[in-house]
């Protein structure tokens, strides 16, 4: 802690504060030093403010528009099929070929005047012989047919009715009751039991009591009171004493501990009380404001905003 004044806790909240590098000058905010001093001096180049871009050239740099490739030659795709063509007939020998005769022309749908091959023979109008067309045949009768609808009715679906047969009531029961005797047969001793323990860890039943039990005692019946009690003088109220009491008010008696010393008596000892240091505390934090100005201007922007402008 100094010697005058606050600790760097309680100003800024921070254990001890670093010195600074510098040559003794003074310290000077950043809001108020000086950015880019050329652009005070001197003529100032004003370029007009920013262009909104559009179809015409006013929003480049350029004062008309330039094509990617200067004096290039115009190619018409037109053109030079037409001139691969006539380099190909170049190359024939003689004249084109031209049939004897022209094309037949066709007298109706389905002819074949003016064909090569000719009439096909599947396609001709003549019918297959086909086989002749037996009918199925009518569907069974009963005879006679009977009556209802088959549910509730007995005799009627074409099967033969479904003879009755019995079933007991302890069917299940008495199959158990087999399967148990067949197995007792087949066993041929007892159940087997371990009779090997030692007598020394396996005593006989401790609680078991052999002897026979007393008779039980007759308890006394209580005599109910038939006179209620009452006391010999009325009962008394308290008014802040002991009078209502069975005892009487009780000695003083002194103080086991000792007594509680006042705030005087601690001011009066040499020795200072401990008093712990305060919490950590907020240190210096620039405004939001500041922040904000200082991301939103920069280098490259600042000329174009006209309110931090200097001319």
């Amino acid at each position: 802690m100094p010697p005058e004044g606050k600790s760097d806790m309680e100003r800024i909240g921070i254990f001890k504060e670093m010195g600074y590098i510098s040559i003794g000058d003074k310290y000077t905010p950043f809001i108020y030093r000086p950015f880019n001093d050329a652009a005070y001096k001197n003529k100032q180049m004003l370029p007009g403010g920013a262009k909104s871009k559009s179809a015409l050239p006013a929003g480049y740099f350029d004062a008309q528009f330039k094509r990617i490739f200067e004096r290039e030659a115009l190619t018409d795709p037109v053109k030079i099929e037409r001139q691969y063509r006539i380099q190909q007939t170049k190359k024939n020998i003689g004249k084109a070929f031209l049939p004897t005769n022209g094309e037949k022309k066709t007298c109706g749908v389905g002819s074949y005047y003016g064909t090569f091959g000719g009439p096909i023979q599947a396609m001709s109008a003549l019918q297959n012989p086909r086989k002749l067309n037996k009918s199925p045949g009518k569907n069974f009768y009963t005879n006679p047919p009977k009556k209802g609808s088959g549910y509730g009715f007995p005799d009627v679906t074409l099967s033969k009715m479904v003879s009755h047969s019995s079933d007991p009531y302890d069917r299940a029961k008495e199959m158990l009751k087999r399967e148990i005797t067949a197995h007792k047969s087949m066993l041929k001793g007892g159940a087997f039991r371990l009779n090997l323990h030692p007598a020394e860890c396996f005593d006989s039943n401790p609680y078991k009591f052999d002897k026979p039990l007393p008779p039980p005692k007759k308890t006394e019946e209580k005599k109910p009171i038939t006179v209620p009690f009452k006391p010999s003088s009325p009962s008394k109220k308290t008014g802040g004493m002991k009078a209502g009491t069975f005892q009487s008010y009780p000695t003083y008696s002194a103080e086991p501990y000792g007594t509680k010393k006042t705030k005087s008596a601690m001011k009066n000892k040499e020795v200072q009380v401990f008093h712990p240091s305060p919490g950590p505390k907020s240190t210096p934090v620039k405004s939001i404001i500041t922040l904000n100005v200082t991301k939103a201007v920069n280098s490259t922007n600042y000329n174009q905003i006209p309110s931090v402008m200097a001319y």
